[in-house]
């Protein structure tokens, strides 16, 4: 009796270490939502405090670094859209050649955060929401997980937060994980660093624009937009379209000689 009762409160703990990392998760996603915290997450407000964003990055180059990477790092593990709007802030704020492998480190701590999180059995439930979409990214995971994974991150046709969720599900390895995740959003990383040193000109424009309306019509019928799209060219989607495919040559390949060797 004695030894179950001693048994029972540590069952209990260890149930509630494997469940807080998933709630906690749970929790702050859906207060970030609730918040809003999601709509700052936009070209319009970047446009809106593009001087006081300069100038904080040019008179405390850290600190904007790594508020940036703070940042970007609790977008990717709560989930909030805005990646691209991110990686392009960072372009217009620090520079390409800067902002490029900044992103890429704060997108692959959130991503890993998140992984490490659905690989305890707790965390399981947040990729099991996904119902069909799991299921079909757990079979590539199964066939070629490395391979799999640089495709889905060069061709992003699922949501990020979900391939990280589901490959910490499917018990990819750590270590090819965080490879992958590396090598296949350099170039996205990259793209979109470099559009963001346009974004400045964009906003000037877009600002004279604005004031040529509000002079003309009034303020009830002028509207002060960025769209991320207008930065992002055809030629940028076929580049990533390539890589994508380029990802997959390895499961084909490996698809044929299977294949071969069948009876």
């Amino acid at each position: 009796m004695i030894a179950g009762d001693h048994q029972e409160p540590v069952q209990a703990a260890s149930l509630l270490r494997r469940w807080l990392p998933a709630a906690g998760l749970l929790v702050l996603a859906v207060v970030a939502y609730v918040s809003g915290l999601q709509h700052y997450l936009s070209l319009a407000a970047i446009a809106e405090n593009r001087d006081l964003l300069k100038a904080f990055a040019a008179n405390h180059r850290l600190a904007a670094i790594l508020a940036y990477m703070s940042a970007y790092i609790a977008m990717t593990v709560l989930s909030l859209p805005g990646a691209a709007v991110m990686s392009i802030a960072g372009g217009f704020l620090f520079g390409w050649w800067l902002s490029a492998p900044v992103s890429v480190t704060a997108a692959t701590i959130g991503a890993t955060i998140v992984f490490h999180i659905v690989r305890t059995s707790g965390g399981s439930a947040l990729a099991e929401r996904a119902g069909p979409m799991a299921r079909k990214l757990s079979a590539g995971f199964a066939a070629d997980a490395f391979n799999y994974l640089l495709f889905l991150r060069l061709l992003p046709v699922f949501p990020f937060f979900l391939v990280n969720a589901v490959a910490g599900l499917c018990r990819v390895r750590a270590a090819t994980f965080v490879v992958a995740t590396i090598v296949g959003i350099i170039p996205g990383a990259l793209a979109f660093a470099y559009l963001g040193t346009g974004l400045d000109s964009i906003i000037t424009a877009q600002e004279k624009l604005y004031r040529e309306c509000l002079a003309a019509k009034g303020a009830s019928a002028c509207v002060f937009e960025l769209d991320a799209g207008a930065l992002v060219t055809p030629q940028i989607v076929i580049a990533f379209a390539v890589l994508g495919l380029a990802a997959l040559i390895p499961l084909v390949f490996k698809y044929l000689i299977q294949r071969k060797k069948r009876p």
